[in-house]
């Protein structure tokens, strides 16, 4: 048990920043709505498994570091993932009660939530046209999430028999 509450800070970080190198390489005009949210996927993870280490400042950070490298302006995605972060420590208790598919569903609706949010942001920020095909990133990562929580839980099996 102690063996699987342990999970190394630079593990963490290193997992957050290849969500981070997911999330901002670029892809083709056409298919950049197809792409998860790797970053609030792997945020939303590391706020659940180990919310004593990762928490709204970790959010805050990545976010300010995906501003820079989007050219995005400065704090929005700041200001989304510290959001994402947040939710995640209000619905932590309950969280680890639930399914994977409860889970997947929950995962759904936070990154909805951030979704809508940030599609808000945009509409304040200047001319937007707003359709339902922002939600794409969020159903795809709630369908990733039980493929990630088992690819991970066999990475902290494999650590914990070496």
């Amino acid at each position: 048990m102690a063996a699987r509450a342990t999970a190394s800070l630079p593990w963490i970080w290193l997992t957050l920043l290849l969500a981070l190198c997911f999330q901002v390489m670029p892809l083709a005009d056409g298919w950049q709505i197809w792409r998860p949210d790797w970053l609030g996927l792997m945020l939303i993870y590391w706020c659940m498994k180990a919310p004593q280490k990762v928490g709204v400042f970790h959010g805050f950070a990545l976010g300010i570091l995906v501003d820079l490298i989007q050219g995005a302006p400065l704090g929005q995605n700041a200001l989304l993932l510290s959001l994402l972060a947040f939710l995640c420590a209000l619905v932590y208790p309950r969280f680890r009660a639930y399914s994977l598919l409860q889970q997947a569903v929950l995962i759904l609706v936070l990154l909805g939530t951030v979704q809508l949010v940030e599609q808000w942001l945009r509409t304040l920020l200047g001319p937007f046209a707003i359709h339902l095909s922002f939600l794409l990133p969020s159903v795809i990562g709630a369908l990733l999430w039980p493929w990630l929580t088992t690819l991970f839980r066999v990475f902290r099996r494999r650590g914990s028999e070496e």
